[in-house]
């Protein structure tokens, strides 16, 4: 595929300008570069200019998705939430222009929290749920202000990927927006010395420890952030999240 028609391709998906696509495949192609040793299976099927975008002539860096999707904003100089949404659909380009192979190559030297590009090249799209939409509902089913939606939030998240094992939590974040990383990665930081399998009871406390909610209905609150992750995330990332934990956690879940 000749430049000109690579570019158009992602502009016409994406509704960018061609500018604006071309900054999109600079800045994702050259930080999945700088993320793995990249194959001829991929690169036979890229324009020259791409190729030469990808080829860092450094060892790669083992980072994660979200320091990939930091690194694509800062050189595409938009925020972070834009810049993951323009690298799924450059990896959705790559899907539509390189074989099958190539993409199964990739997606083997990456870890689990690149899911939702990878999902895109192998055309197995992962709607992720705006922040500002999971907080939202999380404050219509509690009954909460924004800033209180928000701090029990991160509360129930960090909890939770507490006491699941390690790598369950981390699944979760290539299915949440950026914003909802942070608390899952400070969880799965504080649960890594070992796990057991928490009461739901020992849960909640920890829950209104971080959220400092004495007297607050927290078990109400975990409910709605947990009842808003099942329908922000695939049926399989939930459920194995879910398979961590006692059977009593599935009471917090409304609806369906």
């Amino acid at each position: 595929m000749e430049y000109e028609e690579f570019i158009g391709t992602l502009s016409r998906y994406a509704g960018l300008d061609e500018d604006e696509a071309e900054r999109a495949v600079r800045a994702t192609l050259g930080t999945l570069g700088e993320r793995l040793s990249v194959g001829e299976g991929l690169l036979g099927r890229l324009p020259e200019r791409v190729r030469a975008w990808m080829r860092t002539g450094r060892d790669p860096e083992p980072f994660d998705v979200d320091e990939f999707l930091r690194r694509v904003a800062e050189r595409e100089g938009v925020d972070v939430e834009v810049a993951a949404r323009h690298a799924r659909e450059v990896f959705w380009l790559l899907g539509e222009v390189t074989a099958p192979g190539a993409i199964d190559g990739v997606a083997a030297c990456l870890p689990e929290d690149f899911e939702s590009l990878v999902a895109e090249a192998r055309r197995r799209g992962v709607r992720i749920m705006p922040a500002e939409e999971f907080l939202a509902r999380v404050a219509s089913r509690a009954g909460l202000e924004a800033a209180d939606a928000h701090r029990a939030t991160e509360a129930v998240l960090e909890t939770l990927a507490e006491c699941v094992a390690e790598g369950r939590a981390e699944n979760l974040i290539g299915e949440l927006a950026v914003p909802l990383h942070e608390p899952l990665k400070r969880g799965a930081a504080e649960g890594r010395a070992g796990v057991v399998r928490v009461p739901l009871e020992d849960f909640v406390l920890r829950v209104a420890e971080r959220q400092r909610a004495d007297g607050q209905d927290v078990r109400g609150h975990a409910s709605a952030v947990l009842t808003t992750l099942r329908e922000a995330t695939t049926e399989r990332g939930f459920l194995d999240v879910m398979a961590g934990l006692p059977d009593e956690y599935r009471t917090l879940l409304t609806g369906r």
